[in-house]
Order: C-alpha cells, then sequence, then structure tokens
C-alpha cells in the first residue's frame, strides 16, 4: 500500500545538507508509488525548493520567515508541527543530525508517536518499513517495524545514498506561513561564532582523517589538515585529543561526540578506545596509523601502520598528491 511521505529538510548556512537528499532516496523507497513530500524553512527556503524536486521530492512546502535562518528548538518545533498537522503523512524522515536529534523527540512526544532513531537502513518489506539501527555502541543490528499509526525516524549521514539529480523532475511549491508568536521563543540567536575553519562538515565528510593523544599537541593536527586537504576530506579527534586542550570539542568522534560513517578514515595516533570505536566503527574502509603493534584500533582497522604518524602521514599526502595529480 502506498504511503505519504514527509522530509523534513535539514539547512545549514543557506544550503541544504546532504542528509536531506538521503531521506528523499529513502522516503521514495518507501512511499511505493504514494507522495513525497519536503519541508524547507528560512528566508532562503523558495530557493531551495528546486533541489529537492530534483532529487525526488513530488512536493515541496516552503515556510518563510528569518527568525527560522538559524536554529532554535521553539521555532522549529512550531513549524514542523503545523506542516506536520497540514501534510497529515504516514511516515516522517529527517536527519539524525544536530537539529534532528533535538526538535525529533520533542515532536514525537508532542504528537504521541514513537520515534526510531539513528537508523542505517531502511527497507520496505511485505508492505511494512523496516529500519535497521546499531544498538551496544554499534557491536550489533536491530531491525525494527512499527506496527501501526504514523511512523517517524532519524537517518544517520552517508548511509542511505542519495539519488542522482534527475533536472528533468520538478517538485510543486506551496508556500506555507506559521504564526510563531515572539514571546513563544525562549532563546533568540544574535550572532553565530565559528570554532572550526570552515571546510567540509564532518558529520557529512566522505573521508576523515582523524587525531589522538599521539599527535601531541595542537601543531600535531596539521599534517593531519593537510592530508585531508588533498583528499578533500575533514579533521576528527578522539576525546582524548580534544581532553588534552589539542583542538576543539567540535571535532570529537566518539560516544560523547559525532557518530561518523565515511568512506575512508584514517586513525592517527589512536589507541581505539571502545567509546571512540563506537562513532566511527562503521566507516566504510578504516586506516590505523600507531606506534604501539597492539594497539585496540587495530582490530577494526582494514589497513594497519605501525608507525610514528609524523613519518607515515607526510609520505601519505606525498603520495595522494602524485596519484591525484596523474588523474
Amino acid at each position: 500500500m502506498s504511503k505519504n511521505v514527509l522530509v523534513l529538510a535539514d539547512v545549514r548556512d543557506g544550503e541544504l545538507r546532504n542528509v536531506s537528499f538521503e531521506c528523499l532516496a529513502a522516503a521514495r523507497r518507501v512511499a511505493d508509488g504514494g507522495m513525497v513530500t519536503a519541508v524547507v524553512l528560512g528566508s532562503k527556503a523558495a530557493g531551495l525548493a528546486e533541489p529537492l524536486g530534483h532529487h525526488g521530492a513530488d512536493k515541496v512546502i516552503v515556510v518563510p520567515g528569518e527568525h527560522l535562518d538559524q536554529y532554535t528548538t521553539d521555532a522549529y518545533f512550531q513549524a514542523y508541527k503545523k506542516v506536520i498537522e497540514t501534510v497529515n503523512p504516514d511516515v516522517i524522515f529527517t536527519g539524525h543530525t544536530a537539529v534532528g536529534r533535538d526538535v525529533s523527540p520533542r515532536l514525537a512526544a508532542r504528537l504521541q508517536i514513537g520515534l526510531v532513531s539513528d537508523c542505517t537502513d531502511v527497507q520496505l518489506t511485505d508492505g511494512k518499513v523496516v529500519f535497521t539501527r546499531p544498538i551496544y555502541a554499534g557491536k550489533a543490528f536491530v531491525k525494527k517495524v512499527v506496527k501501526e499509526g504514523l511512523i517517524f525516524a532519524t537517518l544517520r549521514p552517508n548511509n542511505i545514498p542519495a539519488d542522482e539529480s534527475d533536472t528533468s523532475r520538478s517538485a510543486e511549491v506551496e508556500e506555507l506561513h506559521v504564526e510563531i508568536p515572539a514571546d513563544s521563543l525562549r532563546t533568540l540567536v544574535k550572532d553565530v561564532v565559528r570554532k572550526t575553519a570552515e571546510g567540509v562538515d564532518l558529520s557529512e565528510a566522505r573521508v576523515i582523517i582523524s587525531g589522538g593523544r599521539g599527535v601531541k599537541s595542537e601543531d600535531g593536527f596539521k599534517p593531519l589538515q593537510e592530508l585531508a586537504n588533498v583528499l578533500g576530506g575533514a579533521v576528527g579527534a578522539s576525546r582524548g585529543a580534544c581532553d588534552a586542550g589539542y583542538c576543539d570539542y567540535a571535532l570529537q568522534i566518539g560516544q560523547t561526540g559525532k557518530v561518523v560513517t565515511p568512506d575512508l578514515y584514517i586513525a592517527c595516533g589512536i589507541s581505539g578506545a571502545i567509546q571512540h570505536l563506537a562513532g566511527m566503527s562503521n566507516s566504510k574502509v578504516i586506516v590505523a596509523i600507531n606506534k604501539d603493534p597492539e594497539a585496540n584500533i587495530f582490530t577494526v582497522a582494514d589497513y594497519g601502520i605501525v608507525g610514528d604518524l609524523f613519518d607515515v602521514v607526510p609520505l601519505l599526502t606525498e603520495e595522494f598528491k602524485k596519484v591525484l595529480a596523474n588523474k
């Protein structure tokens, strides 16, 4: 039986995040001929409707408003709730991002529905939507099915491939104005100060070069950044490196940091504590560089290099430069 699916698009700095297109791919997979609707918020929302249509949305609901340009729980909650009540979908998808993790539980609680979070796969089997998600810090996976009622789920970035952009597709665009009283907003974003350098979004990066205590200092991250720049990737860190003050906590990967699933994860000077493995063990290819041949990181690595990262990483950087220059 066909289902009407609603995708809550994730926007950062006026641009759609890749996970929005991944959610649309999942939506088309489970809609089974039903309507796929995307909603996008903010003063620049109208300009984002076209790419949503190219990636599978049949309809795009635009909710304009400068107060929606920066995420706040109260404003987004009211806007999304109004859209859900208007669309009345059978399934709701959003990314398992900072925004999705914050607003989705509140919506689910207010709508009195369940929430399947951090899903790594979605399939339609015998008319039922089957979700796969990790448990026990990624040591095992479970499949979940919502027996009845509205289905609400957050999808982990970089796990469900987005469909190719089809510029011949276009979506019906509808503008929906949501009245959000100023006195209902408990927080107001006046300015955004970024601690990390501009570059590839860590949670959506296809390549991540990550450093641990073995980098020894803030300067120790420089060769990692050089390698990341060559590969078009992002730099991450273990909690140990963050606790030591070598980098900002915004780079932390692990159970208490970001969960990432890049195509290539290079761990440099990381011992492999279980908390860190919980945030990156589902990466498609893992390369570990460590002086200790007994380091736990080697148990999850596809490739291991026993050596000093300050010797190995510059060599890798030079070799990748040569390979990419010949392409």
